[in-house]
C-alpha cells in the first residue's frame, strides 16, 4: 500500500470490503526495521497518498504504521532489544512514521520470549512518545500459556518458547493502547479444537488485559499449510466462534474488544463473509 504497487483500484476494493464492517483500524506494513532499529524513508513513499485516500473513503478509520523485524533471540542475527541504542532508534522510527502522518504505530517483533524486560522498557519509551502525540500504540502478542509454565518447558526442549506467561502478557497489555493476539499457527488438527483453543486464549487474554486497553483476537485470513498450521482447521469461522464464546464466558460486557483479520491480501471472499456474518454486524471490532 505504501511502496507504489497498489493504487486507486485496489483502494476501492479494500474500501468496499471494509465499509460497514465496524473495522476501526488498518495496519499498513511500512517496514521492516533495520537490525539497528532504523527505518529507511524509502520504504513508504506513497504513505501520504494512502492516508488521504483512506480518510476520504473510510472516515473514522485509523491507519497505523506496522513496523517489525526479526529479533536475535533465537539466532546469530537480528534486532537486539537488549541494546539500549537500538531501542532509542526504534523510538525514533516510531516518531518518523507519526511525523509522516500515520494515525498510530503497530509493532510486531518476533520471536519475543516471555519475561523479556528489554521489550517492556521499549514499550515504556514508545508509550511516552505516542501519548504525547495522542496516537495509539499497538502491538502483536504471542499466545498465552494454555498450561502454567508451559512456555518455560517448551523453550527448554525446543529453544523456541511459543507462549507468553499470562502475567507477562498483562505487563505488556498495561503498557500499550491496543494488543492483538496472534491466535493462529496453533498446530490444531481439527476445526472444532481450534475454535476451542481460541475461546481459551480469549478468556486468558481478557483476564490479563486492563479495560482501558483494546484487546483484539487474530483471525487466520491466510491458507498455507505447514507443521505449525493446518488451513482446514484454522479457519475464520472457527476463530470468530471461539472469540465470541470466550468473550461471552469471561466478560460479555467488555467494550474494548474486537477481531483482527490477518492478512488482507490473502483473505478470500469467504473469509470476509465469515467475519461480516459472525462479527462485523456488532460494529465493535
Amino acid at each position: 500500500w505504501v511502496d507504489g504497487r497498489n493504487g486507486e483500484a485496489e483502494l476501492r476494493e479494500l474500501a468496499r470490503r471494509v465499509r460497514g464492517t465496524g473495522i476501526r483500524d488498518l495496519y499498513v506494513h511500512a517496514g521492516p526495521l533495520e537490525h539497528d532499529g532504523t527505518l529507511p524513508d524509502g520504504r513508504y513513499p506513497k504513505a501520504g497518498w494512502l492516508l488521504k485516500a483512506v480518510h476520504r473513503e473510510l472516515p473514522g478509520v485509523r491507519v497505523q504504521a506496522w513496523l517489525g523485524d526479526v529479533l536475535d533471540t533465537e539466532g546469530p542475527t537480528g534486532l537486539s532489544l537488549a541494546d539500549g541504542a537500538n531501542r532509542t532508534r526504534i523510538v525514533a522510527s516510531a516518531r518518523q512514521v507519526l511525523d509522516a502522518g500515520f494515525d498510530g504505530v503497530h509493532f510486531d517483533l518476533e520471536p519475543l520470549h516471555s519475561e523479556d524486560r528489554a521489550y517492556l522498557a521499549l514499550l515504556d519509551a514508545l508509550h511516552t512518545l505516542t501519548r504525547a502525540r495522542h496516537a495509539p500504540l499497538s502491538v502483536a502478542a504471542h499466545q498465552i500459556d494454555p498450561l502454567p509454565a508451559l512456555h518455560s518447558v517448551a523453550g527448554f526442549l525446543t529453544g523456541h518458547p511459543k507462549w507468553w506467561s499470562q502475567s507477562y502478557f498483562g505487563q505488556v497489555a498495561r503498557r500499550v493502547d491496543q494488543i492483538a493476539v496472534m491466535s493462529y499457527d496453533t498446530s490444531m488438527p481439527l476445526e472444532r479444537l481450534y475454535g476451542g483453543y481460541v475461546a481459551q486464549q480469549t478468556a486468558l487474554a481478557l483476564e490479563a488485559t486492563p479495560p482501558t486497553t483494546d484487546l483484539l483476537m487474530g483471525l487466520p485470513g491466510y491458507h498455507t499449510n505447514n507443521f505449525g498450521r493446518h488451513a482446514w482447521a484454522e479457519t475464520v469461522p472457527a476463530a470468530v466462534r471461539g472469540a465470541r464464546l470466550g468473550l461471552g464466558r469471561e466478560d460479555h460486557c467488555r467494550e474494548r474488544f474486537g477481531l483482527a483479520l490477518y492478512v488482507d491480501f490473502a483473505a478470500t471472499d469467504e473469509d470476509w463473509a465469515a467475519y461480516r456474518e459472525g462479527w462485523g454486524s456488532r460494529k465493535t471490532g
